[in-house]
């Protein structure tokens, strides 16, 4: 079975370059501090990584030590980025499937997870190699950007400008490129709330959707490409039809969700 993966956008913001001069000036002494204070001002263009927290110790020590662990193989955008956010689980409670709080990153260094937890020396990734993220105060987002569906997320890197007006999770999302991100709105505008950068397991094989509509007779997967290969029953749209017309690919996805039985309801 074959599929098609989302495009990462892997060129770097004028944030994370920023990030990269200060970096080589000082990741030589074995920690990475970064110099600007609170007080001064955000760019639109800052990076923001979105992190998926899934036990409240975690949250306790973000909040009273003031850092977080990522692991170093799931960095493969490197730690340029000038903020985190706390996407909470369902460990959460009436928090869950929400982000609540972010944070300044004040620097960093490479630790084994055994140093950052000594008191879980036994976990299976004891040895593995972990960024500390040492954080500013929390702050809290209000309101917070909650997941609809309540999504299971990986990590998310975004914008400061984009995490700035997210009214839900799906508006975070930056993989795809303008024509995903035209689209997206499209639906949303026309009452056909789709999730982005959607994960699917079936068959023993995995792909990621560029937009996915969950509808009660199955999920519709929409996929903007000129590739002829999709994962099996997926919609594909050009990118030149997005852009020319894109009321005539909402009306063909509002017939697909249609012929599926119409959107299944989200969780209340």
């Amino acid at each position: 079975m074959s599929g098609t993966s989302a495009v990462h956008n892997t060129e770097p913001a004028a944030g994370a370059v920023r990030m990269a001069h200060r970096v080589l000036a000082e990741f030589a002494a074995g920690w990475y501090n970064d110099s600007r204070s609170d007080s001064q001002s955000m760019y639109p263009e800052d990076r923001v990584l979105v992190a998926v927290m899934s036990r409240p110790r975690d949250f306790e020590l973000a909040r009273d030590r003031g850092w977080y662990r990522v692991p170093e193989k799931r960095s493969t955008q490197g730690v340029f980025f000038e903020y985190i956010a706390f996407y909470f689980t369902g460990a959460f409670g009436p928090q869950r499937w929400a982000i609540h709080y972010y944070a300044r990153i004040a620097g960093y260094e490479l630790l084994a997870r055994r140093d950052l937890l000594p008191d879980e020396p036994d976990h299976p990734r004891a040895a593995e190699p972990y960024y500390k993220l040492a954080l500013g105060p929390l702050q809290r987002r209000e309101p917070p950007i909650a997941s609809r569906r309540w999504r299971r997320v990986a990590f998310i890197h975004t914008t400061w400008d984009r995490f700035q007006a997210a009214g839900e999770i799906n508006d975070l999302f930056v993989e795809g490129g303008p024509f995903v991100d035209r689209l997206y709105h499209a639906l949303r505008d026309g009452g056909l709330a789709a999730e982005r950068c959607y994960p699917v397991r079936e068959a023993g094989s995995r792909y990621v959707l560029h937009l996915a509509v969950p509808c009660r007779d199955g999920l519709l997967g929409v996929q903007v490409t000129d590739e002829p290969c999709a994962p099996p029953g997926a919609l594909l749209l050009a990118p030149e039809a997005v852009a020319a017309d894109p009321a005539t690919c909402l009306a063909l996805v509002r017939a697909e969700v249609e012929r599926r039985g119409g959107i299944l309801p989200a969780r209340s």
